[in-house]
């Protein structure tokens, strides 16, 4: 690709990230849909800004995929994977093999021969990793029960393409078909009967290099105190796990959730993330960009009922099995239907195992290219089936179930829920208690309930947006919820469950930004406490006090701050959509509360000042002590 072209295409898929994504947002359709529909108008359909590169680009983007395998596994340390084994061989073993005998099964009934039709089925079994876990990402539903089987489920199906890749070649028909067929990767090189210890092998590697080795290596790096030297360490880990990976005919995305996994307990993990954060959003963007440009529209004009009908049957033959594979795992009504919506759609190894297909001469291009049009359709249509299942399905009849979610039994009512007890929700839990008022603290993070418990804290599990749990935690009672949260989107549904089904209950709600805020003000909470300030201002006071300002008038400033930054805060919300009403504004309240702080020290300090400044008292006594020895002894004083 010349260097013109490249800068071209960089324009161009870059600004597809900056126009469609924030409008998706906005219209609450997530980034995923905003990156796929900028995908399709860029792409040969439409506008024809991309032409076949676009299948370059694609696999180019796959790194991204990696990244967000690899990121997910630093949240996993190797105690909770151990506790999903069951999920993981069970929920998601059933599935793949469930859902590839039903579609094979469809696909022998239209006409297809036996060795087609398995690899039909086994292709169209998988579920689009990157799409569903950025979207249970985004919404932060990726700890609730529907979506931990979501991710059971996703993690066996990345496990199992290998085994499909090496099951094609053998569907193949005819004795120069069936040759051994060369992908060109390094397990090629290996002798045979060595493939299994040589992955093995691999595996133990990686393992030892992240348990051992990588902290010296960090360590070694972060003294050097150049940051993108570790940015360029933290990317070299997920690259070359990807590239061993790949070249032992494994899934890179499982390498790296591997690798993350080992390195969920070291101590750069949170650098890592950080690091890594960026480029795996871009990329994961370029690969959700590329999946819009390579529908083949064509197809569909062609074609039009056969398409449509297709990709609507595959959606609907996936979501009919999952549902019932959820109801029989136990998931409630629910989070059965977010696993189930999630999950019903085609794969992105989908087009890795078609053209392997293909090229093996299992399948056609007559019909491997349609049923990668059908595929790519079905994952654009991804993000529209969360939406379906989150706003055309009443929230109460989902909370009302019969059937609901498991939670612990909650033995006592207490005068204060307390909706999340992470950082924040901790201290405020731990204050009340030890000023006598006992809380009602729900929690949705099972290891984090687990270890609270360990520590003497009383903590249930439960998902306090759920009106039940609300019901079972005495919440008609209380007087008071906190919602600590640290989710946006989940702290405001918590609000309005709460709104509607408590009206008279008091809400004091953790607002995570200045943005949050406002949307929790306009929900209707009176009580709003930004996480950051209360700490920022204690900084601000003894950064006064260390230079030189008395205690009293830092602790009587900041005092007065807060109070006009909860007034601005009120005022600013009620024109936030005006910008240029919203900047004048604010400049204004700046330039008045600077004013009211300058005033305020520029007066001259009263004695009584050192009543609340035991150090400055001391220090004015010293002062009067010494002034009154001169007095005394005037012949001690230094001659000029």
């Amino acid at each position: 690709m010349h260097a013109e072209s490249f800068f071209a295409q960089a324009v161009v898929y870059l600004s597809v990230a900056v126009l469609f994504v924030p409008i998706a947002r906005g219209l609450g359709l997530g980034s995923v849909l905003g990156y796929l529909i900028g995908g399709v108008i860029i792409g040969p359909s439409v506008l024809h800004f991309v032409g076949d590169e676009g299948q370059d680009v694609m696999h180019f983007a796959e790194l991204g995929v990696v990244m967000l395998l690899f990121l997910i596994g630093l949240e996993l340390d190797p105690r909770r994977l151990w506790k999903l084994r069951k999920p993981i061989l069970g929920l998601g073993g059933t599935q793949v093999v469930v859902t590839t005998l039903v579609l094979a099964g469809i696909a022998l009934a239209v006409g297809l021969p036996p060795a087609q039709a398995a690899a039909v089925g086994m292709t169209l079994s998988l579920s689009s990793t990157a799409i569903v876990l950025q979207t249970l990402h985004e919404k932060g539903q990726l700890r609730t029960a529907g979506g931990s089987g979501a991710f059971s489920v996703l993690l066996f199906q990345d496990m199992s393409v290998i085994p499909m890749l090496s099951v094609m070649p053998t569907l193949a028909i005819g004795a120069a078909v069936a040759a051994p067929h060369s992908t060109g990767l390094l397990i090629d090189r290996i002798p045979p009967g060595w493939e299994t210890p040589a992955v093995l092998g691999a595996m133990t590697g990686i393992v030892l290099v992240g348990r051992f080795l990588s902290r010296y290596l960090f360590r070694f790096i972060a003294r050097s105190g150049l940051r993108e030297v570790f940015t360029a360490a933290a990317l070299l880990l997920v690259v070359a796990t990807a590239v061993l990976m790949k070249g032992l005919g494994l899934s890179p995305a499982l390498g790296a959730f591997l690798a993350g996994v080992v390195l969920a307990n070291n101590e750069y993990r949170r650098e890592l993330e950080t690091n890594l954060e960026p480029f795996k959003g871009l990329l994961l963007g370029l690969f959700f960009i590329a999946v819009g440009t390579s529908i083949d529209f064509g197809l569909f004009a062609d074609h039009p009922v056969r398409m449509v009908g297709a990709v609507l049957g595959l959606v609907a033959v996936k979501l009919v099995v999952l549902l019932m594979l959820g109801r029989a795992f136990g998931l409630s009504p629910d989070q059965n239907r977010l696993f189930g919506f999630s999950l019903a759609q085609g794969s992105e190894f989908a087009f890795v195992l078609l053209s392997f297909a293909t090229s093996a001469l299992v399948l056609p291009e007559s019909l491997s290219n349609p049923l990668m049009a059908v595929v790519a359709v079905s994952m654009a249509l991804s993000p529209l089936l969360v939406l379906i299942n989150e706003r055309w399905i009443p929230s109460s009849a989902k909370d009302r179930s019969p059937d609901a979610e498991q939670m612990d039994e909650i033995h006592s009512v207490n005068p204060v829920v307390i909706a999340g007890f992470g950082r924040f929700g901790q201290i405020v839990g731990r204050f009340l208690r030890a000023n006598g008022v006992e809380a009602t603290v729900l929690e949705v993070d099972t290891d984090q309930v687990e270890l609270l418990r360990q520590l003497g804290l009383s903590v249930y599990y439960g998902d306090a947006s759920r009106t039940d749990v609300l019901d079972a935690a005495g919440a008609a009672q209380a007087k008071l919820i906190v919602v600590a949260v640290a989710g946006v989107e989940k702290s405001l549904e918590i609000v309005r469950t709460v709104k509607t089904r408590y009206p008279d209950l008091r809400i004091f709600a953790r607002a995570c930004s200045r943005n949050h805020a406002y949307e929790l003000l306009d929900a209707g909470v009176e009580h709003v406490y930004q996480e950051t300030l209360d700490s920022s201002l204690e900084l601000s006071v003894e950064a006064l006090r260390t230079l030189g300002v008395r205690g009293y008038r830092a602790r009587r400033a900041s005092r007065r701050f807060r109070r006009k930054e909860e007034q601005d805060l009120r005022e600013l919300n009620a024109m936030r959509h005006d910008r240029q009403a919203y900047i004048s504004l604010a400049r204004e309240r700046i330039r008045q509360i600077e004013a009211v702080m300058k005033k305020d020290l520029d007066e001259r300090p009263q004695p009584s000042d050192d009543a609340w400044d035991l150090a400055a008292a001391i220090r004015r006594m010293e002062s009067q002590r010494a002034e009154t020895d001169n007095e005394d002894h005037p012949e001690q004083q230094p001659t000029r």
